[in-house]
């Protein structure tokens, strides 16, 4: 079963894309029509290209490994920010600093420093300072907070990248594509669909649109978690399940050597 409906893509509105004259031609396979200079996605494609992005979400997070979305753009920041806490996967609403995955040693330096501010706030080293120094380091934290706060817990490179449209988050995928990290997208009409792993063929500027894709991709995500934690936790049962039984061996071989003992000591008086 599909996890959207063309009915559901047609009510938010996934299927109109850009005027004509400015569309990529690479789009061509996605475009089902022209309507009044506009042309018009062919969703049942786009069906098709959900399902196949969130099957692989899905295995990614099964895997534990970490999806990094990127949504810079004013109709999608918040949509994102809401749905991706839900499955606590980093993510990216506000500007995407260059050098983010392809100079990542020094945006982890960032992190620990956002840390060890953290840090002087609980041992008391605040109160050693002068007012002037506090304000200057709350309002470098506060700094920190808004570019890299959704990513302080990505201590590693992500193992893929959500973006939700190609031409504004052009130098993110840039930077994934350099270090061959698969990229998933919203891709609309006026964008290149070569240049990601995952085309999502879709409106990428109505809020509905966004959000109907998201909610397909973070439900999946949130299953391969799930399967997950239930594994992690057959794994344990059978793991204490072991134990209990070599403990129970150990017990009876002990009764066992402890009786051939006794009975030695019978027959040598």
């Amino acid at each position: 079963m599909s996890r959207t409906s063309f009915n559901e893509l047609l009510d938010a509105g996934a299927h109109f894309g850009h005027l004509k004259r400015k569309w990529n031609p690479n789009m061509a396979p996605y475009i089902f029509m022209e309507r009044n200079g506009i042309h018009i996605i062919d969703l049942h494609k786009t069906v098709v290209k959900i399902d196949e992005a969130a099957s692989t979400m899905k295995q990614i997070a099964k895997s534990g490994r970490k999806i990094l979305f990127v949504a810079t753009k004013k109709q999608a920041k918040d949509i994102v920010a809401d749905k991706i806490k839900t499955i606590n996967m980093p993510y990216i609403t506000e500007r995407w600093s260059g050098g983010m995955l392809t100079n990542f040693p020094t945006i982890r330096k960032a992190v620990k420093k956002m840390v060890s501010i953290d840090k002087m706030s609980k041992d008391g080293t605040f109160n050693h300072l002068s007012k002037r120094e506090k304000l200057q380091i709350q309002r470098q934290r506060a700094k920190l907070e808004k570019n890299l706060g959704s990513i302080a817990d990505l201590t590693r490179l992500p193992a893929a990248m959500f973006v939700v449209d190609v031409q504004k988050e052009k130098i993110a995928v840039s930077e994934a594509r350099r270090l061959n990290i698969p990229v998933f997208a919203i891709v609309d009409t006026n964008s290149n669909p070569n240049l990601v792993d995952f085309p999502i063929p879709a409106n990428d500027d109505a809020s509905k649109s966004i959000s109907i894709i998201l909610d397909a991709l973070t439900d999946a995500v949130k299953e391969g978690l799930t399967e997950r934690n239930a594994e992690k936790e057959k794994d344990a049962a059978l793991k204490e399940k072991n134990v209990q039984k070599k403990a129970t061996k150990v017990k009876a071989d002990g009764k066992k050597i402890g009786a051939r003992k006794l009975s030695a000591r019978k027959e040598n008086n």
